[in-house]
């Protein structure tokens, strides 16, 4: 092709091009900035997260990934060194999610660097904490996101409660798996909030199709039971001491007493005994476990 509209053509693309390479050098250098090795980098951020969706043109998700790689990189760097401090560990992940709130790995993986304890990391479960809330308000349907909020209620700050409320919230997902209804139970059975272990285990009971589960769940429900009894045998116990002095020798005597009543078995149907210094228990006979998971060897 010849002539005018040759020439024309020939006019736009040397225009063109130069603009176009500019914008693709400008376009490279800010991610260049922001994606600099941690060797180069000073332990200051360049941006705040809202300046830099402003820089990232729209590449919102791709400014995310690099910042989230920055991430992996600072935390694998020190890590390993004796001392290191982790300072610039959570403006990072706030930059990453900020730009990309569907970023889940970092989410998942960034609350454990942040909850590790010294050296290995800030010993910062708040801050993991506040991620992962962000994290779920980001992506409700996200139930992984509730059971990594558990574990680090459960493992990082000893909050039974809590942690059983994030794993029964999670389990409310219909995509989740039984296991975040099994985890609530448990959790708030060890921290001694025995009748919410019961309402979750009863629920597991009540709603599984899995026979081993089932009958796990059983277990549980007979080994909380027991143990509501049995706490309320005790409280009645203290009561008995309070007003006479002593402790009661058996059940017996608490019943003459008016401090308790009805039949006063476990849910096997053996009669709690009264141990010394007025510590009720079960039977020796009774087959009921009081810590199913970690049932007692057979004689």
């Amino acid at each position: 092709m010849t002539g005018p509209s040759h020439k024309r053509l020939v006019w736009l693309a040397l225009v063109a091009t130069p603009v176009l390479f500019a914008f693709i050098v400008g376009l490279q250098l800010r991610i260049d900035a922001a994606s600099r090795t941690v060797a180069q980098e000073k332990d200051e951020l360049l941006f705040t997260a809202p300046q830099l969706k402003k820089l990232s043109l729209g590449f919102d998700s791709l400014l995310g990934d690099i910042y989230w790689t920055r991430v992996v990189q600072y935390y694998g760097q020190r890590v390993r060194k004796p001392g290191a401090t982790f300072d610039l560990l959570w403006p990072l992940l706030d930059a990453a999610t900020s730009l990309d709130p569907k970023l889940l790995v970092a989410y998942r993986f960034g609350a454990i660097f942040l909850s590790e304890p010294p050296p290995r990391g800030p010993g910062r479960p708040d801050l993991a904490v506040d991620l992962v809330q962000r994290g779920i308000a980001a992506n409700p349907d996200e139930w992984h996101l509730y059971a990594d909020l558990g574990f680090i209620y459960y493992m990082r700050m000893n909050d039974y409660q809590k942690a059983a409320d994030a794993f029964l919230q999670g389990s409310k997902n219909p995509k989740s798996y039984v296991w975040m209804k099994v985890m609530a139970a448990r959790i708030a059975q060890t921290g001694k909030a025995l009748e919410t272990s019961r309402m979750v285990w009863d629920e597991v009971y009540s709603t599984t199709t899995d026979d081993l589960i089932r009958r796990n769940a059983k277990k549980h429900l007979q080994a909380l039971d027991a143990q509501i009894g049995l706490k309320h045998l005790n409280d009645s116990a203290e009561d008995y001491w309070r007003k006479f002095g002593r402790y009661p020798a058996t059940i017996q005597e608490l019943r003459d007493a008016g401090f308790v009543g009805g039949s006063l078995k476990d849910p096997a149907g053996y009669p709690y005994v009264m141990g010394p210094d007025g510590v009720p228990g079960l039977d020796p006979q009774s087959p009921v476990d009081l810590d199913p998971d970690h049932p007692k060897p057979n004689p």
